[in-house]
């Protein structure tokens, strides 16, 4: 039987539970043995009880003292802190859970970006957080000072019961070890190898024209998310897992009149691995919002344990079967150094030539799956939502596809290379929704960052310090990308606004993060993601969202209206992110039919 979370957490804060009641009582019975004074009983019961809090709040004013005396000493100051009006910070926390669950993605950090700059502090459960949306900052964290920065213990142990060893969660050897056995794979013969996305791309186009041929409209994420699940696992793994072969949905509406409707079978072994897939990326995030004291909310049981449950049971036959291949596969020579990428070869094959150990096999799937199907889902997603706001960007990408590509052939690398305005749509649509939104590391070293501050002082980042940046919200700066930085249009990645704002300040720009730990499938989703969507412009003419197929739930609330500042009121659906990005409760359409001759 497994230790509950909180009698861990208990268990390592112990002393510092235990130690200010019990000084006190102490105190108190020294006091009556020599002194003759002798407090209440109720008023030692309830100073013993509230002792340990506010020995944490003399603790954390200490820490500030220090980290401010420590600052000054170098001529830095600490970045300002949000105004709380707990000790602790509770209700910053209770406002960053809310927004999560409730909320548009960044309104509570970027509320505070507004109130307090580009880079402040917060303090959440007596836990100092350094929170930035400034891209030199962000810089310093991913590049120039990368040694200085890890995920660090707490970060990784939160992580540990979904993601375990894998690349996304690791540090220092571990993750060097992942990363090289990855990086072979990456080549640019492998990733434009264009023969499983088609397979896949055909199969899901032609679930989509059945369906809407019927008259009914269709959750493009679900089926979406789907094409990338069965390419990746193809890819990545060699066995696809046929997701797609399980049925795409019905609206509700078309449920309740016709119940002899066929949906999907939820018990599919790829409907059950997807929904407890994004239930443990949320248990994941709520747990980053709480920080070090997460075990304590998830007291007696891991949430994410029943999920894993589910999760590895998907994965096993993948790796079994990898497995077994190898074992029947002439063994092969040993090379020097990174292991060569044999012919034919899958990830996971290449994976067993440097380990057979089954948890670091299991985790490093599930952090590929992350990378190779959510990622490129989201994406797909928010795009196919984003073109159908702009029919005249769908309409002008449509034109390129034709003219490039025609009305059937195969795209090939070549083509996706030539095709401008393709790649300007997919990266406008990673500028506003881009698919990894909030990151965090933790700092190794005290450091100081430059500020922009008139009296030219810098901000003192202390040892061991959360530092969260934002992406998402840095992607919106109107400082950063001009005055029309809500707005959809691909062409400022084209037209004079490219050499003007992203050329000179590349790192405006991190869909893909950046540094020694850049994404390496960023190419892989670069052109997985343009296959799909020049497949999509050859058979349809038009995509239109279909809000009487959009639960109602998904559906904005009103008071979302009432943003003048942002983007809230024009959106028709709900954004959210748990690891990544997605449409809550999918992304419903209507999509035309092109023509036979493919007229614009």
């Amino acid at each position: 039987m497994e230790t509950p979370p909180g009698f861990i957490f208990l268990f390592k804060n112990l002393p510092r539970l235990l130690s200010p009641p019990a000084l006190l009582y102490l105190g108190n019975v020294a006091a009556r043995d020599m002194f003759g004074v002798e407090l209440p009983s109720w008023l030692v019961a309830i100073a013993c009880i509230i002792s340990p809090v506010l020995a944490l709040s003399l603790s954390t004013l200490w820490d500030d003292y220090k980290n401010r005396r420590d600052a000054s000493a170098l001529n830095a100051i600490m970045a300002p802190f949000v105004e709380s009006k707990s000790p602790g910070g509770f209700d910053l926390l209770s406002r960053i859970i809310t927004n999560f669950k409730d909320g548009y993605p960044g309104d509570d950090f970027g509320d505070w970006v507004s109130q307090y700059g580009h880079t402040y502090c917060m303090k959440t459960l007596f836990e100092t957080t350094v929170f930035t949306v400034e891209p030199e900052f962000i810089k310093n964290i991913l590049a120039s000072d990368f040694n200085n920065f890890e995920k660090g213990n707490p970060a990784f142990h939160r992580n540990q019961s979904v993601l375990g060893t894998g690349v996304f969660n690791s540090d220092g050897e571990m993750w060097k070890f992942h990363r090289s056995m990855t990086r072979p794979f990456f080549s640019k013969e492998r990733i434009s190898d264009y023969d499983i996305y088609d397979r896949h791309a055909e199969d899901a186009i032609h679930q989509l024209k059945t369906r809407l041929r019927e008259g009914y409209p269709v959750d493009f994420q679900d089926v979406i998310s789907r094409f990338t699940l069965d390419s990746a696992t193809e890819f990545l793994f060699g066995k696809d897992v046929r997701s797609l072969a399980a049925g795409l949905p019905y609206p509700a509406y078309a449920l309740a009149a016709d119940p002899n409707l066929e949906q999907p079978n939820p018990n599919n072994p790829a409907n059950v691995f997807a929904k407890a897939f994004a239930e443990a990326q949320d248990t994941l995030s709520i747990r980053n919002r709480y920080g070090k004291a997460w075990q304590f909310f998830e007291f007696w049981k891991d949430s994410a344990k029943d999920q894993m449950v589910a999760i590895n049971t998907f994965i096993q036959p993948i790796l079994s079967d990898a497995m077994e291949r190898k074992r029947l596969a002439a063994s092969e020579s040993e090379t020097k150094g990174e292991k060569q990428v044999g012919e034919g070869e899958t990830l996971l094959s290449h994976m067993l030539n440097s380990t057979e150990d089954q948890n670091i096999l299991k985790d490093e799937i599930l952090n590929m799956l992350v990378a190779g199907r959510d990622t490129t889902a989201g994406t797909l997603t928010f795009a196919a939502y984003m073109l159908s706001e702009h029919p005249h960007v769908f309409k002008r990408l449509r034109e390129e596809v034709l003219s490039n590509v025609g009305p059937s052939r195969r795209p090939t690398y070549d083509d996706v290379r030539d095709m401008k305005y393709l790649r300007a749509v997919i990266n406008e649509t990673l500028r506003l929704f881009p698919i990894v939104p909030l990151n965090v590391r933790q700092s190794i070293n005290p450091t100081t960052w430059r500020s922009k501050r008139s009296d030219g002082k810098p901000f003192y980042i202390p040892a061991g310090t959360r530092c969260r940046y934002s992406v998402f919200l840095m992607h919106r700066r109107k400082d950063l990308w001009g005055p029309d930085a809500l707005e959809f249009d691909p062409d400022r990645f084209i037209d004079e606004r490219l050499q003007k704002y992203l050329t000179p300040n590349p790192f405006i720009f991190l869909p893909f993060n950046a540094g020694p730990r850049i994404c390496l499938g960023q190419q892989f989703a670069y052109n997985e993601i343009s296959f799909m969507l020049i497949r999509l412009a050859q058979n349809f003419a038009s995509i239109s969202l279909a809000p009487d197929a959009q639960p109602e739930s998904s559906k904005p609330p009103l008071s979302w209206l009432n943003d003048r500042e942002g983007r809230k009121a024009r959106e028709k659906i709900r954004p959210k992110s748990h690891l990544t990005m997605y449409a809550y409760e999918g992304l419903w359409v209507r999509m035309e039919e092109a023509a036979l001759g493919n007229e614009i």
